[in-house]
């Protein structure tokens, strides 16, 4: 199976990024395809680079970007709402004439025309969150 997954809630209130990560390794190790994980609304503070939960919290952030790592996942953050919460690549951050790369290794941004792709080469959409 090929699967498109959206997150749309933040790694801070709600365990949606959470389930779709633990998803996401559970589809990988069934030998499914994950092609692309896209982070929408308040999904997207998942991507933030800078992120430092307590040292008794799990990072999501970081084991976003383990997993792009290891497997290769397409992790893409949409532009507008990334824009919306202050969230900058380092091509964005010039354009805007802004000093900084906010995004986590792994992460890129993008807009909804690359959820709407993913859609349509998939078996399968999940939305978490």
């Amino acid at each position: 199976m090929k699967y498109a997954v959206q997150v749309n809630a933040s790694p801070y209130a709600s365990n949606a990024g959470l389930n779709a990560y633990r998803f996401i390794q559970a589809a990988l190790a069934a030998e499914h395809q994950i092609l692309r994980v896209f982070f929408y609304k308040e999904g997207i503070y998942h991507a933030f680079r800078y992120a430092n939960p307590p040292d008794d919290e799990m990072s999501i952030t970081q084991h976003w970007s383990a997993l792009a790592e290891q497997y290769g996942l397409d992790l893409v953050v949409c532009i507008s709402a990334a824009q919306r919460r202050g969230l900058l690549c380092a091509d964005e951050a010039v354009r805007q004439d802004k000093q900084d790369d906010d995004t986590a290794p792994g992460f890129r941004i993008a807009g909804l025309g690359q959820w709407l792709e993913a859609t349509l080469l998939a078996d399968r959409s999940i939305v978490f969150g």
